[in-house]
């Protein structure tokens, strides 16, 4: 996945009822259109559990008006789950981008990217497990630049708990730094 988003990029999060895709994805769809000025389209699915269902959050961000509001070949995959990797692994664009979170998914690809990250642990090094979708979102940005740290820090300030404020900014930080140093590598 180039560093430098081109018109658009089609995004799709995917795991489990309970893990955040859909507030990553409404964070991610924030972030785009109110603080760095971009398009953004969000949709989001899941099961008919509130936790443990299947849970798909796709996004399309783009310098440009957006035609079409739906995900057909997502950039950019990101799962949590081993039942989302097996639903959605499969759809990601050639050349694409698939982050998969290391201890709950099995990845067996080798025709993407794929990129192994310890977002749960990572999360509960900081303090709570449930900010691993921060720390995936925070690897996203500094991989894809689909938005700007800048700007999604902004859109987490705006809509996170203010008790979960200084947790997720430290997930988010961290899911960064690691895509920005993979990417020095």
């Amino acid at each position: 996945m180039p560093k430098a988003m081109n018109d658009s990029i089609e995004i799709r999060l995917g795991g489990v009822g309970g893990q955040g895709i859909a507030l990553a994805g409404t964070l991610l769809g924030n972030a785009a259109a109110l603080y760095d000025d971009k398009e953004a389209v969000f949709t989001q699915t899941y099961g008919p559990e509130a936790r443990g269902g299947a849970s798909r959050a796709d996004i399309i961000i783009s310098d440009n008006p957006i035609a079409y509001p739906f995900v057909t070949r997502p950039h950019v995959v990101a799962v949590l789950f081993q039942e989302a990797y097996e639903k959605f692994g499969q759809e990601l664009a050639p050349g694409g981008l698939l982050i998969v979170e290391n201890d709950l998914v099995n990845a067996r690809t080798d025709d993407a990217d794929v990129v192994r990250l310890p977002a749960v642990k990572i999360a509960e090094e900081l303090g709570n497990k449930l900010a691993a979708n921060i720390v995936v979102l925070g690897y996203l940005i500094g991989a894809t630049n689909a938005v700007s740290l800048h700007a999604m820090e902004e859109a987490i300030r705006a809509t996170v708990n203010a008790r979960h404020l200084d947790l997720d900014m430290q997930a988010l930080n961290a899911g960064f730094t690691l895509a920005v140093e993979a990417g020095n590598d």
